[in-house]
């Protein structure tokens, strides 16, 4: 059986997406094989019949799925003797809410700490796109959105206070072993870690021990990619 996961790239083949992360993460949880296929930004319309406009894309013997949520719903049902993701309906609605508060309230926050670093890590055909697209999203220059961003480093610890009070009780989100909800939240810090050496996170924040333990998860897969203080 083969599956190709369709994975954004940069420069020296970091893997930096957070949903792709998500989602390599699954089928690791699931204990699946799979290939990862690099893909810069600019060449993500140029997979399978064009149809796609955002990575991950998921191709399971024949089968393709689209955005990271759905892939672990399809592996979550294609795949029910192996380890569980959600842990029945109540896990899936879940982390439903917690991709949304990820999405707004963590992604949200941190890009502008570390939109410029990005930059920096992108693959030169992606330059152009990025800082076009990025620029008018935010209304002014991609250094001057991460400008001054050591005084607004409270904002996205604040952001991240629904994780570190609830692994002050459990070691994981999903509880006593990790779920999917864990790896919405790991794939934005990993996000961070393999594009930017800002140390938003403190050492005794039990988020960052939580995210150590994350990164060590499958022979240590997600400490696989090297950091961008590392690199």
């Amino acid at each position: 059986m083969t599956r190709i996961l369709y994975d954004l790239t940069g420069r020296d083949d970091t893997r930096f997406s957070p949903y792709c992360w998500r989602a390599k993460m699954a089928m690791k949880h699931k204990g699946l094989d799979f290939d990862t296929k690099p893909v810069p930004f600019t060449d993500i319309p140029a997979i399978r019949d064009g149809s796609f406009k955002t990575v991950p894309v998921l191709e399971d013997d024949g089968v393709v799925v689209h955005d990271s949520f759905r892939i672990a719903l399809h592996l979550e049902a294609t795949y029910p003797d192996r380890p569980t993701l959600f842990g029945g309906p109540g896990g899936e609605a879940t982390a439903r809410f917690v991709e949304q508060w990820t999405n707004t309230a963590v992604n949200g926050g941190l890009v502008s700490l570390i939109v410029a670093d990005v930059h920096r890590r992108l693959m030169p055909q992606d330059d152009s796109y990025f800082r076009e697209s990025r620029e008018k999203r935010f209304g002014k220059k991609l250094e001057e959105v991460s400008a001054g961003r050591e005084a607004r480093i409270d904002d996205i610890r604040k952001a991240l206070a629904p994780a570190r009070n609830t692994l002050q009780l459990q070691p994981f989100l999903g509880g006593d072993s990790p779920l999917f909800v864990d790896y919405i939240l790991f794939g934005t810090l990993q996000w961070a870690r393999v594009t930017s050496d800002f140390a938003f996170l403190e050492a005794s924040d039990p988020v960052s021990a939580w995210f150590e333990t994350c990164l060590d998860l499958y022979e240590g897969y997600g400490r696989g990619m090297k950091a961008a203080a590392a690199a």
